[in-house]
């Protein structure tokens, strides 16, 4: 019997792309010489090999990720950190897929942008510069009125939020297109060399579950799968119910198996803001932060487009979805945190900053 195309290893799948895709060169960073040198020098007198564990791990990726010059590597340089949130709203969210109202994207958005959510706190602790993008949101949206802004707001909307995927693919070629363009051109007109990625979007966690199943070969009950929170919550025959139309769209859009084709037909606005936002931040070989299970799901896209591109991704936390565990095992990596996160908006990638600052000092010392 053939072997479902949905199964088939990413690397032999179609790589065929729009002719107006555009995307930039991102140069692998694999540099055996600098990590032995730096190896050496963070090797403490006396202990045993790799005695930092998973912190030598990661300040070798950030060391490697940074050492793209003439000039000698020599410490770790974090510049004019940046969080970008991109939101944008699901079509498939009519169809009950989600526990939070249609609306709430843009309440999220705006307590953002009013400074009242969890991550303003921390980027305002970090100096993190927070930018918010409308990517596709189901309104329109403006800044605030008499309010003090605590971040930047960027339109770029595509369209009013995608297609509902069982009637039709999220998003056409053109969008998708110029989604993933628009990414990249928000990264270019952003400073520094630390950028972290987050989203927001009501029933964005069903595209990233649509994008696991179909570039990884996870079934659907998986990447859906619910947490204990929401275990105790939803009966088991509305989660059943909730498959049963995911699995429906899968089957709608049996035939798009590339990373690009996959993701104009089952995801979302802001998920491909961010896979283009990771091919050009990496481009510049900026380090980025992805934060969770939908920025994991705009990683995976990305993989599949230029595999170089993993050498700067930072995973910095698991997150409650279940889904986003098998995501990071497919990703071969390990989050530098777990803390049961459900929030997203970039909160867990600012939680995970004092490991890279205390990476940092390690090379200091």
């Amino acid at each position: 019997m053939a072997q479902d195309p949905i199964f088939a290893p990413i690397s032999k799948r179609s790589a065929a792309l729009p002719d107006a895709l555009k995307l930039p060169p991102v140069a692998g960073t694999s540099d055996t010489m600098l990590e032995f040198a730096l190896r050496q020098r963070l090797a403490p007198t006396g202990m045993p090999e790799h005695a930092l564990g998973r912190m030598e791990t990661l300040v070798l990726q950030l060391a490697r990720a940074q050492n793209g010059s003439a000039i000698e590597f020599d410490l770790l340089a974090f510049d004019s950190p940046q969080l970008v949130v991109f939101a944008a709203d699901h079509g498939i969210a009519d169809e009950g897929m989600s526990s939070m109202a249609p609306t709430m994207t843009e309440q999220m958005v705006m307590q953002l942008l009013r400074g009242q959510a969890p991550v303003n706190a921390l980027a305002a602790l970090h100096g993190f510069d927070l930018t918010v993008v409308d990517a596709g949101m189901a309104k329109p949206i403006s800044a605030p009125g008499n309010t003090k802004l605590r971040g930047s707001l960027l339109l770029r909307k595509i369209a009013y939020g995608t297609r509902n995927v069982l009637l039709g693919p999220a998003m056409s070629t053109a969008q998708a297109v110029s989604a993933v363009h628009a990414g990249m051109d928000v990264v270019r007109h952003l400073p520094g060399n630390v950028i972290a990625l987050a989203d927001v979007g009501v029933a964005n966690a069903v595209s990233a579950s649509l994008l696991l199943s179909r570039l990884c070969g996870v079934p659907l009950v998986d990447a859906f799968g619910r947490d204990e929170t929401e275990a105790s919550a939803l009966d088991d025959t509305h989660h059943v119910q909730r498959v049963e139309k995911l699995s429906a769209a899968a089957a709608r859009h049996r035939n798009a198996i590339g990373p690009f084709e996959a993701l104009a037909a089952l995801g979302g606005f802001e998920i491909a803001m961010m896979t283009g936002a990771m091919l050009q931040a990496a481009s510049e070989r900026r380090v980025v932060l992805v934060d969770g299970y939908v920025a994991g799901a705009a990683a995976l896209v990305a993989r599949g487009l230029c595999p170089d591109v993993v050498d700067y991704l930072v995973f910095t936390h698991r997150a409650a979805d279940a889904g986003h565990r098998l995501l990071l095992i497919h990703m071969q990596t390990q989050p530098l945190l777990d803390m049961g996160l459900r929030i997203g908006q970039g909160t867990g990638a600012l939680m995970a900053w004092p490991m890279l600052l205390a990476a940092q000092s390690l090379l200091e010392r």
